[in-house]
């Protein structure tokens, strides 16, 4: 292994998350169901300069590779904070699968060692401006660029969106930087060449090609799935790249793999450039992405629920539960309630009303086409805001278990969630015990400083009863907002509670 192999191995665990092998079955499933095509229409202009027959990408890779960059961070290595035996196995286990760890598992004698993790990303302003994956800097303590021209420059963190992976980066050059510029990729079809860019296994900048395999991939890693899976080779520390069409145009972000090997096997996936476009120009001006909030959880409506309720065709979000107090539960909607139209748009299935409620402003008034008892009708929701604390449209998969993700605080470094059955049962709660669990504890941050533990469950926020992870979250931030410098957090741990006050400052 070479100098440069061995020293950006832990490369490999960027986009480890991301590497779900339950999806192997259904990918090829849907493979053997796709019918091949003699005669493809293309929705693409060659670069000027390609000519047949030689078909040479050249004029695209001397165009664009001057703008993609390498990103390298460095963060400290997390110690393991929770035994095999721990709640949450079964929640990671139906995000990641038994083949991947939400996190790595540093021994003991490693938690002071710091690791260097590798990614990539591209230049959209030649004032500095960078595109990468969040999880490409996620957890950083800090951040360097390196240009193509083996200039490093420390980067700054402008803005970043866990639920579209997708974080901007800022560096300060003495000159002008190149460019790429976004394309189209909606107009993008299976069959379409792509390049990817990227610097696999921090060997350097490379190039690959290949089709597009197919579009709205949804690998339940986040409510706005939509990827483009390719067949061009990526690798990890491709992570970030720019996928980009024979036109040179960005059509995708190269985010994640399918590899029941660590490498590439001809299954990659990439965020289209059309979802990506509108996330970057809003983390461009620095301010916070709001979403839009309904309160509902929901699930596909199969042939057979749709025969059932009396549907002509499966399609639609079915209604399987309804947040008190939220959006949907104010307005009327009912568990059962089949949503077939949102904002004027038609929703085919729980994906849609997910992405439909999520581009929506908080605040706004609008019109859902429900299916209820056999009847169409309309509703009128206030759309709420939907942060770290809210679900927008929760799915649930197949085994019916909802797929909630942990609530985050960053200012604290707290991963928090509610307290289920489950949870309830491991830590030998009762069934009326109210709060939000600590499921994580960044080292680096204050509610460790202040000794809050993983297992912890908060039951009170600056002397106020919280139930949930929603409505901890919800008083922290209002802690925050009020201009103190702590928070004062009511712990319960075993037997007994204790008071924490956790600072802002050191957060």
């Amino acid at each position: 292994m070479s100098d440069i192999l061995r020293r950006h191995r832990v490369a490999a665990l960027l986009g480890a998350a991301l590497i779900l092998s339950p999806f192997v079955v259904s990918f090829a499933d849907s493979a053997n169901n796709m019918g091949a095509s003699s005669t493809v229409p293309t929705t693409q202009t060659p670069v000027a300069g390609i000519k047949a027959p030689n078909g040479s990408f050249a004029p695209i890779v001397a165009a664009d590779k001057p703008a993609v960059v390498t990103v390298t961070t460095v963060m400290k290595a997390q110690p393991e904070t929770m035994s095999e035996d721990s709640p949450f196995d079964d929640y990671f286990r139906q995000f990641f699968g038994d083949q991947a760890s939400p996190m790595p598992k540093t021994p003991p004698q490693q938690q002071s060692q710091r690791a260097e993790a590798l990614g990539s990303g591209f230049i959209v302003g030649s004032d500095g401006t960078i595109v990468t994956n969040n999880h490409v800097i996620d957890g950083a303590t800090s951040i360097k660029v390196t240009l193509d021209d083996g200039t490093e420059l420390p980067a700054k963190l402008v803005g970043r969106d866990a639920k579209n992976d997708l974080a901007v980066l800022k560096v300060k050059a003495d000159k002008s930087l190149p460019t790429v510029k976004w394309g189209d990729s909606d107009k993008l079809m299976p069959g379409d060449q792509v390049l990817a860019f990227g610097n696999p296994f921090g060997i350097g900048t490379t190039v690959t090609a290949g089709i597009v395999s197919a579009r709205g991939r949804d690998l339940h890693s986040g409510p706005f799935d939509d990827f483009i899976q390719i067949d061009a080779p990526i690798n990890h520390g491709n992570s970030g790249g720019p996928l980009v069409d024979v036109a040179g145009n960005v059509v995708g972000i190269n985010a994640a793999i399918y590899s029941p090997n660590g490498g590439s096997v001809g299954v990659g996936f990439a965020i289209p450039s059309d979802q990506a476009e509108k996330v970057v120009a809003k983390l461009m001006k620095g301010g916070d992405i709001q979403y839009g909030y309904l309160g509902v959880q929901i699930q596909e409506v199969t042939p057979d629920v749709a025969s059932a309720m009396g549907l002509d065709h499966p399609g639609g979000a079915l209604v399987s539960e309804v947040t008190d107090g939220s959006p949907a539960a104010k307005a009327g909607i009912k568990t059962g309630d089949v949503i077939t139209g949102f904002a004027g748009q038609e929703i085919k299935d729980p994906k849609d009303l997910s992405r439909a409620v999520a581009d929506v402003a908080p605040g706004a008034r609008e019109t859902l086409n429900v299916w209820r008892n056999g009847k169409a009708m309309q509703i009128s929701a206030d759309v709420g805001r939907n942060s770290d604390d809210a679900k927008t449209a929760a799915s649930e998969g197949n085994d019916g278990k909802s797929q909630e993700q942990a609530l985050r605080v960053p200012s604290l470094g707290l991963g928090l969630t509610d307290l289920t059955p489950d949870v309830r049962e491991q830590l030998n709660l009762t069934d009326d015990q109210r709060g939000a669990l600590v499921e994580r504890v960044n080292p680096d941050k204050a509610a460790s400083a202040a000794g809050i533990q993983p297992g912890d469950v908060i039951v009170g926020v600056d002397q106020t009863p919280v139930k949930n992870a929603r409505q901890a979250n919800q008083a922290i931030a209002q802690a925050g907002k009020s201009g103190r410098k702590s928070v004062l957090l009511l712990v319960d741990r075993g037997d007994a509670q204790i008071f924490v006050a956790v600072p802002f400052a050191a957060g």
